[in-house]
Order: structure tokens, then C-alpha cells, then sequence
């Protein structure tokens, strides 16, 4: 793997494509900044190597051009703390301001671009955009992985650019290393624990899982359709009818394959979508008309922890219920609970896969009692479900 450990950045100017796709409140303040902290490391070493560095991140999805509430301007203050030096901008990705600001850009010296996404070229990775940027700098450095499963100017195309000078920052090898480790060398038992609203989210994941794990834990909305798919009543829970034969195969198939397929025994359903609304505990497969189910109930995550601390590995993506909401909560704090008992108690190694798990685990103040929290929630995904990611191909070509 082409890693910036291979290479001293001493008076070279570093292009590097960060994810600092942060939420924003009201007042443009940071509610979340694991994803500029993630990058520090990789800027601190070209620093530390007598080098400069170019950053440039999108943010948001801006539809029309420049628009003052993606401006990446506001997260230049913030930034300029975290490594505590001014951190210059230029107004611009391109076009003369950020040639002149790059040119000038002295050993020691951090630029922030501005928006990616203020140009439409960008997502349809132009290739004389990605020239542009490329001009920038002496060389490449890809370290957003949480875009990496995107075929963009600033993550595949720029690379083209740098044949000979192009690596991987510590963020991007690290979520790689470790999407290989549970992938590719797990240590038994294998547990997978999938969540969220649609098996056809995870479809291709599950599919690919079943080849790989020993055991796979199926919770949140995605397990409603199974239930209906057997014949049970789901009220007006979540349901994706026309994934019940699907539901169907894959229950089928985990048999033909040795694999412990491990669905919901009862859940929590509540007469509307609130936190204040009533509750109560059903079997699976037993939810009254005008019920619907929130979360996994007791029994359920009395199994699942059961299967989770006496796993070796962990993948876990996805919650067990609306965990947003503190009524619904339980089930995914259990599972949560489990997977650090696992890692602390039992040394087994934990990938928690970006999104709503990084959230829930996150909410929980256990980021740090799990082995690895990713930080990309969708490219973590395809690369799990064995699709070669643009923004690393583009490296390792």
C-alpha cells in the first residue's frame, strides 16, 4: 500500500483531498468534527516533514454554485486551532486566487480551498477540473474515505495527474487495513450485526457476508420485512413488500451455508413515530394494526448479546431501532454494551461501519472501548460488498 510513510514531503507542496464534510448548526458552529480530526495526522506529518499542505473537501451538497451556507470559510477557524496555526483560504478551488495562494504557500503552511462542489465538474469528474487542481500541487494525497467510493475529480480522476507521486494518508490506509481484517483475515467466531431501515440497503453486504461470517445478526426496520416475509404481522412498521422472497432466500441460504441467522423473538412498537408515545413489548411477527415496531424488545437483546461476547469479530452496521429517540434506544445501547464487553473482555476486534452506527456508538461516549469506528458509512459499505472503490483504485494503479 502507497502510503505517505513512503515519502518526505521536505519543500514539496501536498495536494490533499480530505472529507471535512462536517454538520453545521444555525450558526454555522461544528456539531461534529471527527472527520477534521481524523485528518490531522496525516496534515501533522507533511508539516513535520518541512512541507505545505493544500486542502480540499466538499461540503454539503450545494446545488447551484457558490452558496454562503456550504462555504467551507466556516470551519477555517476551527481547523486553525486543531493545529494550532492560521490555516490560510483561498475564496476559490481554482481560477487565479488559489493558483497565486498555492504559489506562495511557504514549508510549514496550511491553505483550505474552498468548496469542492461549488462546481458542477467536480461529481461529474472532469478530467480538465481535476487538472486544474492538480496544478496545485507537487503531490497527491488521497485521505477521504468517506468519498472513496465516489468516481470524482478530487478523489479518482486528479490522481492521473501524479503517476509517480500519488499515496494514501494514515485515515485512508487505516480504513482499508481494517476492512480487510474483518473481511479477509477474521478471527473466529465471525459475528455480523446488520441494522437500519432496508435490506435493500444491504443486500449485496448480507450476500457477501454470508460466505464470510458464522454468525449473522439481523435488527432495526430491515427485519420487519423478514418478519412479514414468515407469515408475521408487522402493523404499520417499516416494509419493503417486494423484498419478502428476497428475505425469503437469504434465510435459505444462511442454512445451506452453515451460517447463524439470528432474527428479532419480539420488539418494542409504539402507536405513533415519537418519543413520547406509548409502548409496549410484542413476539415478532405480532404487532396489532396501527402498531409499529421501534426497536428490538428484551428477549432479543438478551441473544443478540449473548452471540456478540462470544464473538471474536465484529462488523456491526446499522441500529437496532429509532436509537434518535431515547424510548427506542435500549436495544441498540445493548448491542453496543455487548460489542465493548466483546473487545475489552473477550479481545476480540470490533469495526463499527461509519453512518448510524458511528453515530449510535458515538451517543453512547464508546468510541473509544471499540477496536475501530469508520468514518465513511457508504464506501465502507461497497467496499465490503467487494466493489473496487475509485478513490483507491486511483492510488493503487
Amino acid at each position: 500500500m502507497r502510503t505517505i510513510d513512503q515519502f518526505n514531503f521536505k519543500d514539496r507542496k501536498a495536494l490533499i483531498r480530505v472529507d471535512f464534510n462536517v454538520p453545521l448548526d444555525d450558526n454555522f458552529k461544528i456539531t461534529d468534527d471527527k472527520r477534521m480530526r481524523a485528518a490531522l495526522p496525516t496534515i501533522q506529518k507533511i508539516l513535520k516533514d518541512g512541507g505545505s499542505v493544500i486542502l480540499m473537501s466538499h461540503l454539503g451538497r450545494p446545488k447551484d454554485g457558490p452558496t454562503d451556507k456550504y462555504s467551507l470559510k466556516h470551519i477555517l477557524s476551527d481547523l486553525s486551532s486543531m493545529l494550532d496555526l492560521e490555516v490560510k483560504f483561498a475564496d476559490d478551488c481554482i481560477g487565479d486566487t488559489a493558483v497565486n495562494e498555492a504559489k506562495n504557500l511557504a514549508a510549514g503552511e496550511v491553505l483550505l480551498l474552498e468548496n469542492l462542489r461549488f462546481y458542477k465538474e467536480e461529481e461529474k469528474g472532469d478530467k480538465a477540473f481535476a487538472k486544474k487542481l492538480a496544478a496545485l500541487g507537487d503531490v497527491y494525497v488521497n485521505d477521504a474515505f468517506g468519498t472513496a467510493h465516489r468516481a470524482h475529480a478530487s478523489t479518482a480522476i486528479v490522481a492521473e495527474f501524479f503517476p509517480d507521486a500519488k499515496y494514501f494518508g494514515y485515515l485512508m490506509a487505516s480504513e482499508v487495513e481494517n476492512a480487510e481484517k474483518v473481511l479477509n483475515h477474521p478471527e473466529r467466531p465471525f459475528t455480523a450485526i446488520m441494522g437500519g431501515a432496508k435490506v435493500s440497503d444491504k443486500i449485496l453486504l448480507i450476500e457477501k457476508l454470508l460466505d464470510k461470517v458464522d454468525n449473522l445478526i439481523i435488527g432495526g426496520g430491515m427485519a420487519y420485512t423478514f418478519a412479514k416475509a414468515q407469515g408475521g404481522e408487522i402493523g404499520t412498521s417499516l416494509l419493503e413488500a417486494d423484498k419478502q422472497e428476497l428475505s425469503l432466500e437469504l434465510i435459505e441460504k444462511a442454512k445451506a451455508k452453515g451460517v447463524n441467522l439470528i432474527l428479532p423473538l419480539d420488539t418494542v412498537i409504539a402507536d405513533k413515530f415519537a418519543n413520547d408515545a406509548d409502548k409496549k413489548n410484542v413476539d415478532s411477527g405480532q404487532i396489532p394494526a396501527d402498531w409499529m415496531g421501534l426497536d428490538i424488545g428484551p428477549k432479543s437483546a438478551e441473544l443478540f448479546q449473548e452471540v456478540i461476547k462470544n464473538s471474536k469479530t465484529l462488523l456491526w452496521n446499522g441500529p437496532m431501532g429509532v436509537f434518535e429517540m431515547e424510548s427506542f434506544e435500549v436495544g441498540t445501547k445493548a448491542v453496543a454494551d455487548a460489542v465493548v464487553a466483546a473487545t475489552k473482555d473477550n479481545g476480540a476486534f470490533s469495526l463499527i461501519g461509519g453512518g448510524d452506527s458511528a453515530a449510535a456508538i458515538a451517543k453512547f461516549g464508546m468510541e473509544d472501548e471499540v477496536s475501530y469506528v469508520s468514518t465513511g458509512g457508504g464506501a465502507l459499505l461497497e467496499y465490503m460488498e467487494g466493489k473496487e472503490l475509485p478513490g483507491v483504485k486511483a492510488i493503487n494503479d
